[in-house]
């Protein structure tokens, strides 16, 4: 469990510092370094880098290869991966632009990028925290639908006794109701306040299942902008070469 707060900790701030990295943009300008020898190698190895990921998604997808690539590599292995590669590539390719978003392409490919890393963020690791405080609230319900149970049987009961004490004192008209029960005051207020917690619970529920669903369609587009992406990239690559690079 410690392992994983470690990873999520990592992974949050990278992912924290990528996003904030293209507000570099108001700061600082450098419409040269793109082109650079040092900027095409930068460019170069977020590329390599951004391409990482589709190891773990043809892996994941297609049986053969999984089951080939399985004998020397596990698919958490890969996801580890995944994530890093998909989340060091974008760090590169920001500073690789030299915060010159000047063209079309280069502003969708960015936008592209950041979307991706929030997204895949979104079902990685709030979908699975989700899930789980579902799981934990779901525990809590069936413990509180139980004593909600048990403590409505004790005020039945006792209701019950007080019913059968006043009919019996009424026949005998002996007076004063001797030997009646005091109203359950505790005892009903109990039921009153676990029928709160069960209500609270079964609202947070709901909730959290419409987060789910939420982050459910975050997978969609986290596969809908990668292959969208990818096609920009390849456009951006082969504009690249088609004008050639000024360090040449």
């Amino acid at each position: 469990m410690l392992k994983q707060d470690n990873d999520r900790l990592i992974v949050t701030s990278i992912a924290g510092l990528l996003l904030l990295s293209w507000l570099g943009f108001f700061l600082h300008r450098s419409p040269r370094f793109p082109g650079s020898g040092l900027g095409t190698i930068v460019g170069l190895t977020a590329a390599l880098l951004m391409l990482v990921p589709l190891a773990y998604t043809i892996c994941k997808r297609i049986g053969f290869v999984r089951v080939r690539i399985g004998q020397r590599i596990s698919l958490k292995s890969l996801m580890t991966l995944h994530v890093y590669a998909g989340l060091f590539g974008p760090l590169l390719a920001i500073i690789h632009t030299g915060h010159k978003f000047d063209s079309w392409l280069g502003v969708a490919l960015v936008t592209a990028m950041l979307l991706i890393v929030i997204s895949g963020y979104a079902v990685r690791y709030l979908s699975a925290q989700v899930s789980q405080e579902i799981k934990d609230k779901l525990i809590l319900l069936q413990t509180a639908r139980g004593d909600l149970d048990n403590t409505w049987g004790q005020l039945e009961s006792i209701s019950s006794a007080m019913h059968i004490a006043s009919n019996a004192a009424v026949a005998e008209a002996s007076g004063p109701l001797v030997g009646v029960p005091e109203p359950p005051i505790d005892t009903a207020s109990r039921v009153t306040r676990i029928a709160e917690a069960v209500a609270d619970l079964e609202y947070a529920i709901r909730l959290h299942g419409l987060f789910k669903n939420l982050f459910g369609v975050s997978l969609t587009i986290h596969i809908v902008l990668s292959i969208a992406f990818y096609v920009l990239l390849v456009a951006h690559v082969g504009a690249a070469m088609q004008y050639g690079f000024r360090w040449w």
